[in-house]
């Protein structure tokens, strides 16, 4: 089986370090290789410290998201043969390091707990139907493939500079479950989200939209969610009086 030799540089990281660095390995790649095959190769026979995130390698957990060659990917649908010969594989951008290419998430999942991503619906029977139209349907398909994968994230300009910016995959989320036909208590997850710490910062760059490998389209969500936020202003203004 033919190969080809790669060079792959890994930044590692561990608590203590002054700053991150870059680790250089070689190996002989195989036509199918993907960067997450490589990373494994590497950890089983060069270097077992090597330490990324993993899981099913079919591009649906959305775990090994990394930065390789200065964009944020899958590593398991990215292919080494499409790739230079020498491969550079950093931690998605924005978010904390934990160890070499693991970085801290809970700030985007705790954004994403915050717009109450769940249908409400107190009154509703087992033996009940709640019956969706193919067009009902159709208007939340696109942010419902959305699998946490967090590149949106590392893409986005404002993410880390905004503190009270609730980040593209929430706001793609929040919009999934506000449009949804079957969802009859939506004005609590609005009100998160266009609250303080929702959809304002976002200045519509799209760079989430470009980066997302689901064809998930954040930067859209997060438009419409103003939209739906400045029409219900004036019904959040009389509640309070």
């Amino acid at each position: 089986m033919a190969t080809t030799r790669k060079k792959i540089l890994v930044q590692r990281y561990v608590e203590g370090m002054e700053k991150p660095e870059l680790q250089e390995f070689e190996l002989e790649a195989t036509a199918e290789m993907t960067v997450l095959d490589a990373l494994n190769a590497i950890k089983d026979t060069q270097d077992g410290s090597l330490t990324f995130r993993w899981s099913c390698r079919m591009a649906l957990c959305g775990s090994c998201s990394a930065v390789v060659n200065g964009k944020p990917v899958l590593m398991c649908e990215t292919s080494l043969k499409k790739l230079p010969d020498t491969v550079r594989v950093e931690p998605l951008r924005n978010f904390p390091i934990i160890k070499d290419l693991v970085v801290d998430i809970d700030d985007a999942f705790e954004k994403m707990r915050s717009v109450n991503p769940y249908l409400d619906r107190m009154e509703a029977r087992v033996e009940n139907k709640h019956l969706q139209s193919p067009a009902q349907r159709k208007r939340i398909a696109q942010s419902s493939q959305c699998i946490k994968c967090m590149i949106c994230y590392s893409a986005c300009p404002v993410y880390k500079v905004g503190e009270n910016f609730m980040g593209p995959a929430a706001g793609a989320l929040a919009y999934r479950y506000i449009a949804e036909s079957r969802n009859k208590k939506k004005r609590r997850q609005l009100n998160a989200a266009t609250g303080k710490k929702g959809v304002w910062g976002c200045s519509f760059v799209g760079e989430c939209s470009t980066a997302c490998p689901k064809r998930v389209d954040p930067a859209m969500a997060l438009q419409r969610l103003k939209v739906m936020g400045a029409l219900n202003l004036p019904k959040r203004l009389l509640d309070k009086e």
